[in-house]
């Protein structure tokens, strides 16, 4: 945060608070991270109040706090009253976004969108100096905090933005105010939390809301109500560039992943630097050397008991429909001397369409020449009956002992296997783990 004054922060806010006069140069909202001189906003979580730490961390040096009511035993001019601590943190984000000059990048998309971001950092870092949100921090206190902590020498800034619900990037895209605006796909993800499908795309348009007039507008021309993102888009006044598989920067791409998805990624990324006018072939050579990101189809070479080797594919971060089908396309079109093996665990949020889809991932398996299914979760049943008798089928019920049953009664020499399902249900990241901890 650039340096900001106490008496500046409740006028951002809209506070009436009357606080000690202090200079404020880093905003926390976990307590374990304070320092002397920070300011502590005290966010209520589903789990945690941050209210509950305000002590602690007046204890540890913090100069102010910033909470929704007054914390008893805690000097009056050290706490900054709001409404809601989450917008305050929004409003301060966004002050510190106006200060920035350069160009600001905001990223949304239903899959995807975190390995797009770092392929645009990985491929723009060659051209200046970039700063972007960490991991998928994303949501309502990932985007404050990206903002908060803007490189205010960095030649580009990328945001990335996630939602589960109407009216959520609406919000966040307000506070990033991009000169860029990029939406990579629209898939029914959190479809239990929508009417219907289309809503899930009028709320990624939301992205163009906030997007400076005359700015640009990126989007995925193939994918769902592509024409419902363009009109919102035309809407707000925005340039609008879209990118497809017939309709793409022209340049020589070879990827390390051959699947399709890989190279959208690829093709958003270019769409993008053409826009702001940097070398296409050089971009091409970056992406080039482009790695998939560790839980999102990161390969490795591991060790089985027996000195044999196999490749695991752990892109086991999520179990989004469209993305499963994608990556099992990607497992079908390797090429290896041994099996190709999914093991897919169930996939969440899918409301009343969750046995449709979890039956059209089974109908996609049986189509392919992989040879080995593992289906985790009850869910994974009806995946399971779709798949014919010539390939080799196992049920579990959760995760427990998967691994062990991999790497001593499964895997064999050049295997290739690969992991995927929604992170926090079917918990396959905890297997991915154990077996790159096993075998390297």
């Amino acid at each position: 945060m650039q340096k900001i004054s106490s008496q500046k922060i409740c006028e951002i806010v809209g506070s009436k608070s009357k606080v000690i006069a202090v200079e404020i140069e880093n905003i926390v909202t976990d307590s374990r991270k304070i320092k002397s001189g920070d300011l502590f906003i005290a966010i209520k979580g589903d789990k945690n109040d941050g209210h509950d730490y305000v002590a602690d961390v007046i204890t540890k040096g913090a100069s102010v706090v910033i909470v929704e009511h007054l914390v008893d035993n805690i000097p009056t001019e050290k706490q900054i009253v709001v409404e809601n601590s989450v917008e305050a943190y929004g409003k301060l984000g966004a002050y510190n976004r106006q200060l920035y000059k350069g160009i600001v990048i905001g990223l949304t998309g239903s899959a995807g969108k975190t390995t797009t971001k770092e392929e645009i950092k990985f491929v723009l870092s060659n051209f200046g100096k970039v700063y972007a949100t960490t991991g998928n921090f994303n949501n309502h206190i990932g985007v404050p905090d990206t903002l908060c902590n803007i490189d205010t020498d960095a030649d580009y800034v990328i945001v990335e933005m996630g939602m589960s619900a109407k009216g959520e990037i609406e919000t966040l895209v307000s506070y990033v105010k991009p000169d860029v605006a990029i939406v990579t796909n629209v898939y029914p993800m959190h479809i239990e939390f929508f009417k219907e499908f289309k809503e899930i795309a009028e709320a990624k348009a939301e992205i163009f809301t906030s997007l400076k007039n005359g700015g640009i507008a990126i989007i995925n021309q193939d994918t769902n109500f592509a024409d419902i993102l363009e009109r919102r888009a035309i809407e707000n006044k925005a340039k609008v560039i879209k990118f497809g598989k017939n309709n793409h920067v022209k340049a020589e791409l070879k990827l390390q992943d051959n699947g399709e998805h890989n190279y959208y990624n690829a093709w958003c990324v270019l769409a993008l630097v053409s826009e702001l006018g940097l070398s296409i072939d050089k971009a091409s050579l970056y992406l080039s050397e482009f790695k998939a990101l560790a839980g999102r189809g990161a390969k490795y070479t591991l060790n089985l008991p027996d000195n044999n080797k196999y490749t695991l594919i752990d892109d086991s971060y999520s179990g989004q429909p469209e993305a499963m089908i994608l990556a099992i396309r990607a497992l079908d079109k390797m090429n290896g001397e041994g099996r190709k093996i999914a093991v897919l665990g169930k996939m969440a949020e899918l409301g009343n369409t969750s046995q449709k889809r979890h039956i059209e991932i089974g109908e996609e398996v049986a189509k392919t020449s992989i040879d080995v299914v593992i289906g985790i979760c009850p869910e994974m049943k009806d995946m399971l009956e779709q798949i014919p008798d010539t390939k080799e089928k196992y049920y579990f019920e959760n995760k427990e002992g998967l691994d062990e049953f991999l790497i001593n009664k499964l895997l064999q020499n050049n295997d290739i296997v690969l992991i995927k399902g929604a992170r926090y249900s079917s918990k396959l990241y905890q297997v991915a783990e154990s077996l790159l901890k096993k075998g390297k």
